[in-house]
């Protein structure tokens, strides 16, 4: 099973493939049934073309462009302040009465998000 520490949103870099050494926000998270068949959209790579038949009054048939899909693990997490690709960990912390999970940047320790947040019992 593909553990996907990537969320929607995300900036990642492309790191192979044709499409190697692009970057951009995934757009979308797609699963299978299978669950190693994790594949990401990421806007402004991988683009192809798509034959549109027309539909009357509804809209133009034509070529056009749309971002197709990238196995997941052709892509990794870009750190935009670095400009290196990292890898991704977590770290779970207590503070004060709360036990917080957070996605962390492994080269550097710094905190990216906050996964969730739950009342110490």
């Amino acid at each position: 099973m593909v553990k996907t520490r990537l969320k929607k949103g995300d900036t990642v870099i492309v790191i192979a493939g044709k499409e190697k050494g692009k970057t951009g926000k995934i757009k979308q998270i797609i699963r299978d049934k299978d669950p190693n068949k994790v594949r990401v959209v990421i806007e402004g790579v991988n683009i192809g073309v798509k034959h549109i038949k027309g539909i009357e009054g509804i809209r133009e048939g034509g070529i056009v462009e749309i971002e197709r899909p990238i196995h997941i693990s052709n892509v990794m997490y870009y750190d935009e302040k670095t400009g290196q690709r990292v890898k991704i960990g977590y770290r779970i912390r207590e503070k004060d009465n709360k036990i917080i999970k957070e996605r962390i940047n492994k080269k550097t320790g710094e905190v990216i998000d906050i996964v969730w947040e739950k009342e110490k019992k």
